[in-house]
């Protein structure tokens, strides 16, 4: 059974940060590493990727930067910061890979592992990348179990992804064989406050009439009081819910409220739809979100037979200390339900999961 060890610290200087993490680590060894780093330090990835080689003698990494990271029970936002995990997960079970950058690539791109087909993937996207989306669900089409878990990078400077060298431009990451054995879950950030409605009159990412009715009078009547006469104060508050289809599960994309015309009364969303499209209005809050998140874990603790061995955890910038709050309430959660364990990850620019895009989630893998 694969063993787990991880590392995390801050420091302006990466290699102060990195040493932290190699002290924790306590050794070298292994053959699969996750590597995030906050995005101060993105111009130095190709450096501080050869020299976690070098000092753990781990030649397969992942990952990529982020403008937060985290670890165990820790959050790093806005600073700059390290964290590694380090497996020992056996050579022909998994498969690194990168250059994912169109449809063609998809297809090309070679996924099968030493002992066996590629079942399960974990990738990190290029936001500027306008075909992310459809190459999420090219890969997930690819891997056995249809599932695909990653996040995009998100970074005010450049957007480099580590898969065993530096790369960009799309998707990379990590097939895994059946014999790895792992539990994925998804948590929303938001939740809805009406009932669905179908776009029955729309122009693309306008629309016009929900329910053959005007959209913001539907719109209004879901917000009641708190929102309905004061419009002002929607932006970063309410939000439009696409259900996905084929999902017995709930699962909704959380798209943006770009614009409304009070006058036409049609709004304008951060997603082209079609007529007939089922769609509701959500509310972002801590208590939605808390209370999503405590749902998430208790669903994923239910199927565990144990303490998880590691995990790696994606989650929107816009949550943990600009939901949550600043004391890594977001990581203690996942503390509390499950208990210390190795994990890491980053707060990214869009999560995936199964196989789609999702803003303003949570998406926790666990290595059981």
């Amino acid at each position: 059974m694969a063993s787990f060890r991880y590392g995390h610290g801050s420091n302006p200087d990466w290699r102060q940060a990195a040493q932290a993490c190699i002290d924790q680590l306590g050794g070298r060894g292994g053959t699969l590493g996750f590597l995030y780093a906050s995005d101060y330090f993105a111009a130095d990835m190709a450096l501080v990727l050869d020299h976690f080689k070098q000092s753990t003698g781990v030649e397969h990494w992942v990952g990529t930067v982020g403008m937060g990271i985290l670890a165990t029970g820790r959050e790093y936002v806005d600073q700059p910061a390290l964290c590694v995990m380090v497996t020992d997960l056996d050579s022909g079970s998994f498969r690194v890979f990168s250059g994912v950058r169109t449809a063609a690539d998809v297809g090309a791109v070679p996924l099968a592992c030493q002992s066996g087909a590629a079942n399960f993937a974990m990738v990190h996207g290029d936001p500027t990348n306008a075909e992310i989306a459809a190459l999420v669900k090219g890969l997930a089409a690819k891997v056995e179990s249809g599932f695909v878990v990653g996040g995009l990078t998100s970074s005010r400077r450049l957007n480099p992804q580590v898969a065993d060298g530096i790369a960009e431009g799309g998707l990379s990451g990590v097939v895994l064989a059946e014999e790895v054995t792992v539990a994925t879950r998804l948590t929303q950030g938001c939740s809805p406050i009406g009932p669905k409605h179908a776009v029955t009159e729309c122009q693309r990412n306008i629309i016009l009439k929900l329910d053959g009715r005007p959209a913001l009078d539907v719109m209004r009547e879901d917000m009641g009081e708190r929102f309905g006469n004061d419009l002002n104060r929607l932006g970063g508050q309410v939000f439009v819910g696409l259900p996905t289809k084929r999902n017995d599960t709930g699962d909704y994309l959380v798209r943006n409220l770009l614009g409304i015309d009070p006058q036409s009364k049609l709004i304008a969303i951060g997603e082209v739809v079609q007529p007939g499209q089922q769609m509701m209005f959500c509310r972002r809050d801590l208590d939605s979100a808390a209370e999503d998140m405590n749902r998430m874990l208790e669903s994923i603790k239910k199927g565990l037979f144990g303490k998880p061995r590691g995990g790696v955890y994606y989650s929107c910038i816009a949550r943990g200390p600009n939901l949550f709050g600043r004391q890594s309430e977001e990581l203690g959660l996942i503390r509390d339900a499950l208990g210390d364990f190795p994990l890491v990850g980053f707060f990214g620019n869009g999560e995936i999961s199964h196989n789609r895009l999702y803003g303003y989630t949570g998406v926790l893998t666990l290595f059981v």
